[in-house]
């Protein structure tokens, strides 16, 4: 790491130090709650809370899942839990590994974050590299749409997903000591799991806490054939033709996978997590710090008709080798800090955030390791919190990051890379009755260097944002309009891709010429919200310059289909929408229908084609009962198929699932015990997610009976 970058992301936490235990205690706090529904006592409680949600009301969709709504689908990767909320799919890789998708936008365009700071981790190097983040543990996660890259960066052009877990303390609970726990069982991959945490008030101020979680799947079970229709053909054709060649062995070995059912071979995952923290919370300010552990290993699916050679020495083409199943331990150790002083003033607050890692992901071949692949890195930022004054508010801050990449083995298909990150941005928002105005701006320089190869560049963008919403008195109605400008610098697997991977099973190639992408955005959205009514809709669009993606080009390398990089203009548009109404009450229960719609086009110009791996049309519609002790639902997603495909892309058949989910509350909606129950793909469909780069041998999975407990003490 570089120490020039360390020095200046400690400058950036030093700021705010001295002036938030020199104001401990003497500016009261507002008490107001976080809506992080925590189980805590509520009374007379101290809360910390980010600002900058509240402050993305015009320039980002938010979407929010906790509670039981988080609770009721808690899977392995937090990409896959998300699926429900509008614009949003998931890679789905394999059950072990699965980043979300929002609005079409994948990989170094999606930040994934804990509290606010990137998960440091290889995850958007790769779709088979997991997300060091368990949905176990986490308290809420919220669902940024549009512009979000200016608070959080260039690589959340497409949106951010940022998970808050209580690793930090924000509350100081009334009780001595403070038990959560949620465990669970899932029928598709015998899929067990439990996570707990304990939070105790050492004194009136300061709170200490404890967390852990472990999950166990089985290989994934999924109805009818494991390949996609055209694949199976494919796999049937080649033995075929092995056949006739008098390959008996290979022609059997074919025909089995042609014919594989039931199950997904090499899906199955280990994941064991444990974190603590300390925070100190007073009126004035908070100082905290957790240092976490993840742990886990998973199966990654083999792709039928790919082998691979190894190199060696003296520059002979070796025949590809039988390799056994490929799966990925992978470790991360983190330690986090968060802090804030209430400063009064013009500025009422002063909030800071940063996040160690040292994260090691291996690659297995059967019982010898393939590539180790290593990153450690800080990120820090700094917000400082306008106060309202007579309807302006906003948050300036900055923000560092410093990665150190390195890849050791015979498909390091990336060099070892160092990034250097840090950035300027600012949110202003100004209230002008009926009508409110919103601005952001953003600066960034990104230096890459790859020594080995004497590789160096710096990338400087500017990114910018303008909003206008209008709300007339006494109405439910809000209808806005917003226009971004969005810069990305090319990630450094986009430059340096070049070899063999194995959990991909594809040669990767990058361009190391790349420039930086631009993009002009726009969205029109109206939005109700009354007692009994809530509706969402937002209509979009991003036009690209130098828009940066990955499509199979149809030749083959070491035995490997090749992916390469490319940079074309490009044009997203698509729309998203969301409906919740309660029609009728009766018998204690409130009676909601409530539906999602999105839809997304993503094209290349000039007849580029389609940009690979986009999501359909989707709709989901559901009918729900809620009371204060029991909740029942049932719902139907329908799936479009997708036949817009890149070249060498497979298209996608339409599915539909039917699921359903109860939840009883014994104790009221006050009580400490839930107990949650699903079903979910009840009619047992294969379906496959377009998103997935593994689509056509890794369907979703078949009938999956879900139950699960949350318990608060």
């Amino acid at each position: 790491m570089s120490h020039r970058k360390f020095l200046l992301s400690a400058a950036i936490l030093a700021l705010p130090l001295t002036p938030a235990l020199a104001q401990q205690g003497k500016v009261p706090a507002e008490r107001t709650t976080s809506g992080l529904e925590d189980d805590f006592h509520k009374d007379d409680m101290i809360v910390v809370t980010a600002p900058y949600v509240d402050h993305l009301d015009i320039l980002a969709g938010t979407s929010v899942l906790s509670g039981d709504d988080l609770a009721e689908d808690l899977r392995g990767q937090i990409g896959d839990s998300l699926t429900g909320l509008p614009g949003v799919s998931s890679t789905s890789f394999a059950p072990g590994s699965s980043r979300p998708v929002l609005r079409g936008f994948q990989g170094p365009r999606v930040k994934v974050l804990t509290d606010g700071i990137g998960s440091l981790d290889a995850s958007n190097t790769s779709v088979d590299h997991a997300v060091t983040i368990d949905p176990l543990t986490a308290q809420r996660v919220e669902v940024l749409r549009g512009p979000a890259v200016l608070l959080f960066g260039g690589d959340a052009i497409g949106g951010a997903v940022n998970v808050i877990d209580k690793r930090i303390p924000r509350d100081v609970p009334d009780d001595v000591v403070h038990l959560d726990a949620v465990g669970g069982y899932g029928s598709a991959a015998n899929d067990w799991s439990i996570a707990g945490s304990a939070d105790v008030p050492v004194t009136p101020k300061l709170v200490f806490h404890v967390d852990g979680s472990f999950r166990d799947t089985d290989d994934v079970r999924v109805p009818g054939y494991v390949l996609s229709p055209a694949l199976r053909a494919e796999v049937l054709a080649s033995a075929a033709e092995e056949a006739e060649e008098g390959h008996d062995d290979e022609a059997a070995e074919l025909t089995d996978t042609a014919n594989l059912r039931g199950r997904v071979p090499n899906t199955a995952s280990r994941t064991k997590t444990a974190g603590t923290g300390i925070a100190y919370i007073d009126d004035g300010g908070n100082l905290g710090v957790s240092v976490s552990y993840y742990d886990t290993n998973y199966g990654v699916p083999a792709r039928p008709g790919t082998g691979h050679a190894h190199g060696e020495e003296g520059g002979e083409e070796p025949a590809a080798e039988e390799e056994g199943p490929v799966t990925i331990g992978m470790k991360q150790v983190r330690a986090d800090l968060r802090g804030g002083v209430n400063m009064g003033g013009f500025f009422e607050a002063l909030n800071f955030r940063a996040g160690y890692s040292d994260y090691e992901h291996t690659e297995f071949e059967g019982d010898e390791t393939g590539t180790i692949f290593s990153v450690s890195g800080i990120e820090a930022r700094a917000e400082l919190v306008q106060a309202n004054h007579g309807g302006w508010r906003g948050v300036i801050g900055s923000q560092v990051l410093v990665r150190d990449f390195n890849a050791v083995g015979a498909e390091a298909f990336v060099p070892k890379n160092s990034l250097e990150n840090w950035a300027l941005f600012a949110v202003q928002e100004v209230d002008l009755g009926n009508w409110e105005a919103e601005g952001a701006i953003r600066f960034e320089q990104n230096d890459i260097s790859a020594n080995s190869i004497g590789f160096n560049r710096s990338f400087n963008t500017l990114s910018g944002a303008i909003g206008l919403a209008y709300a007339p008195d006494d109405a439910a109605i809000k209808l806005g309009a917003n226009l971004s400008r969005s810069e990305r610098a090319p990630s450094a697997e986009e430059l340096l891709s070049n070899g063999p991977h194995i959990a991909t099973q594809a040669f990767e190639i990058g361009n190391p010429n790349f420039t930086t992408e631009k993009s002009w955005g726009g969205e029109l959205y109206a939005r109700w919200d009354s007692d009994d009514v809530q509706l969402n809709a937002t209509i979009y669009a991003n036009l690209f310059n130098d828009y940066i993606f990955e499509t199979e080009t149809g030749a083959k390398q070491d035995g490997l289909p090749v992916f390469q990089y490319l940079q074309r203009d490009a044009t997203y548009y698509g729309m998203e929408a969301s409906a919740s109404v309660v029609f009728a009450r009766a018998g204690g229960f409130d009676f909601i229908a409530d539906g999602v719609a999105d839809y997304v086009r993503a094209k290349i110009n000039d007849g580029g084609g389609a940009v690979p791996r986009i999501p359909p049309l989707r709709l989901l519609g559901g009918l729900k009962a809620h009371s204060d002790r029991l909740d029942l639902g049932a719902e139907v997603e329908w799936s479009g198929s997708q036949n817009k495909v890149a070249a060498f892309e497979t298209p996608s058949d339409s599915f539909t699932m039917v699921n359903a989910t109860a939840a009883w509350r014994p104790f009221g909606k006050d009580g400490n015990v839930t107990l949650l129950a699903s079903a979910n793909n009840i009619f047992d469909v294969n379906a496959r997610r377009h998103a997935s780069f593994t689509k056509d041998y890794v369907p979703l999975s078949g009938r999956d009976i879900r139950v699960s407990a949350k318990f608060s003490f």
